[in-house]
């Protein structure tokens, strides 16, 4: 006959499988968000894309793979799309939902179920150096005193319906989006302290690919219209 001690020793040894079992599988998971928190943060991130203002390129919905070392090896160039922190120039610098909003909607932003308000993507259209003015008599942006050709501007649209007249400084971009007339962008804090300028250390990285919705997963190319 099987003894109580028998018994309980049974019992123990077949609990202590199971628990080393969820153990071991609470530290995996564990250790894949780690892995994939340290990728987000140093290599590789992903948006959610909640407004039209770089239509045809990208699309309300869209989520996008940003590479976080695309100028890692040289400066953002005037055409480069690049995502970025607009935290005190197109957002303010806090959010107002308290430390608790905070911290649900960040881990929404992480998951990449809801917009990250802070950060917004856009086409350098000015660096460092660059005076750029709209608009010519038959409608163009220029750059420099020459037009531009911007074949990535959302059909239909005017370059700018706003006029302006600005030479960015060092350490400044000039950003516009494709969607021009749903766009807010430089433009939109003319006359604000610091004129529109966003700040390059304000830059993120460079959108690469859309991971979804499916019908339009791929690489992306946003090198159309360097000039």
């Amino acid at each position: 006959m099987t003894s109580q001690a028998d018994s309980e020793r049974g019992t123990r040894t077949e609990r202590r499988p199971r628990l080393l079992g969820w153990r071991s599988a609470f530290l995996g998971v564990l250790a894949a968000v780690l892995v994939w928190g340290i990728v987000r943060a140093l290599i590789v991130d992903v948006y959610y894309i909640p407004s039209g203002s770089m239509e045809p390129l990208l699309k309300p919905g869209d989520r996008i793979a940003v590479s976080r070392t695309a100028f890692a090896g040289r400066s953002v160039a005037r055409g480069d799309v690049v995502v970025f922190d607009g935290r005190g120039s197109l957002a303010p610098l806090e959010s107002g939902r308290g430390w608790l909003g905070d911290a649900v909607w960040g881990v929404g932003e992480w998951l990449g179920v809801v917009p990250n308000e802070t950060v917004y993507v856009k086409r350098v259209v000015g660096v460092a150096g660059d005076h750029v003015a709209c608009c010519t008599p038959d409608g163009h942006l220029t750059v420099n005193g020459a037009p531009l050709a911007e074949r990535y501007v959302y059909p239909g649209d005017a370059p700018s319906t706003v006029t302006f007249d600005v030479v960015v400084p060092q350490g400044r971009l000039w950003l516009l989006g494709d969607h021009r007339s749903d766009s807010v962008d430089s433009r939109s804090l003319l006359g604000a302290p610091g004129g529109g300028l966003i700040r390059t250390d304000r830059v993120i990285g460079e959108p690469v690919a859309i991971l979804w919705p499916l019908d339009r997963l791929g690489e992306m190319s946003t090198m159309e219209g360097h000039q």
